[in-house]
C-alpha cells in the first residue's frame, strides 16, 4: 500500500486510537480534574497525532523531520505520565493502565524507528 497522508502511517493509525480511547476514559474522571489532569492527557495524546502528521509533510527535510517526530514522542511520554497519574488517583483500573500504556509503548517503538531512518520516508 502506498502512503499518501498521515492518515496511512500505522503509528498515526495507533496513536489517533490511543487518543480516541483517552478521550472516552477520561469523560468518566471527576469534574475537578477537567482543567488539569482531563485537559492535559486528552491535549498530549491528540499531540502526538498532531506532530506526526507535521513530520510527514516535512519528510522531505530529514532534520525537519527527525525534529518533529521526537516532540511527538515526547509527547507520548507525556501521555503515559499522565496516564500513571490516572492509575495513582484511581481514576482507571491497572487493566486499562497497562493496555494503553502497552499502546504507547508501541508509538514509541515506531516513533524510534521512523527517526533512526528519516532517509526510508523522504520522497
Amino acid at each position: 500500500m502506498k502512503i499518501r497522508s498521515h492518515r496511512d502511517l500505522d503509528v498515526y493509525k495507533l496513536a489517533f486510537e490511543a487518543a480516541m480511547e483517552i478521550f472516552e476514559m477520561t469523560k468518566d474522571f471527576p469534574k475537578d480534574e477537567m482543567y488539569s489532569l482531563t485537559d492535559q492527557i486528552r491535549r498530549s495524546s491528540r499531540s502526538v497525532c498532531a506532530n506526526i502528521a507535521e513530520s510527514f509533510r516535512k519528510r522531505k527535510y530529514p532534520k525537519h523531520f527527525v525534529s518533529k517526530l521526537s516532540d511527538s514522542e515526547s509527547e507520548a511520554a507525556e501521555t503515559q505520565a499522565w496516564l500513571y497519574f490516572s492509575l495513582e488517583c484511581h481514576y482507571i483500573g491497572n487493566d486499562k493502565y497497562q493496555a494503553l500504556n502497552e499502546k504507547y509503548e508501541r508509538i514509541l517503538g515506531k516513533l524510534v524507528k521512523m527517526s533512526l531512518h528519516p532517509e526510508k520516508w523522504k520522497y
